[in-house]
C-alpha cells in the first residue's frame, strides 16, 4: 500500500522559512509526479507545486519565487522549500500522488508573530 508521511512544519514568524519533507513507500518513487497541496480552515484545497519524474517542476502564482519543490529518489523524499512566508501561507499541507490518489495525513504550517 501507498504510503506518505509529513514532517517539518511547525510555527515560523513571518518573513522565516520552513521546509517540508514526504517520504513515501509503495510505489515506484523515481516514476511519480508528486504534488504539494495546502488548504486552510474554511477554505478550499489550493495546489501548490508538483515535479515530475525529469525534475520539471510548476507551481502555483501565489508560491512563484518563494517555494521550490525538489525530490531526492535516492531517499524516496519530496521537498518543499518555503521562503518569506506569509500569514496567508498558514494551512495544512499535504504531499500527494495523482498515479494511485494517494495523500499524506497532512501538516500544519502556521505563520504568525
Amino acid at each position: 500500500q501507498v504510503q506518505l508521511v509529513e514532517s517539518g512544519g511547525g510555527l515560523v514568524q513571518p518573513g522565516g522559512s520552513l521546509r517540508l519533507s514526504c517520504v513515501v513507500s509503495g510505489t515506484i518513487f523515481s516514476s511519480r509526479i508528486l504534488h504539494w497541496y495546502r488548504q486552510a480552515p474554511g477554505k478550499k484545497r489550493d495546489f501548490v507545486a508538483s515535479i515530475n519524474s525529469a525534475q520539471t517542476t510548476m507551481y502555483a502564482e501565489f508560491v512563484k519565487g518563494r517555494f521550490t519543490i525538489s525530490r531526492d529518489n535516492a531517499k524516496n523524499t519530496v521537498y518543499l522549500q518555503m521562503n518569506s512566508l506569509e500569514p496567508e501561507d498558514t494551512a495544512t499541507y499535504s504531499c500527494h500522488i495523482p498515479t494511485h490518489n494517494a495523500w499524506g495525513q497532512g501538516i500544519q504550517v502556521t505563520v504568525a508573530s
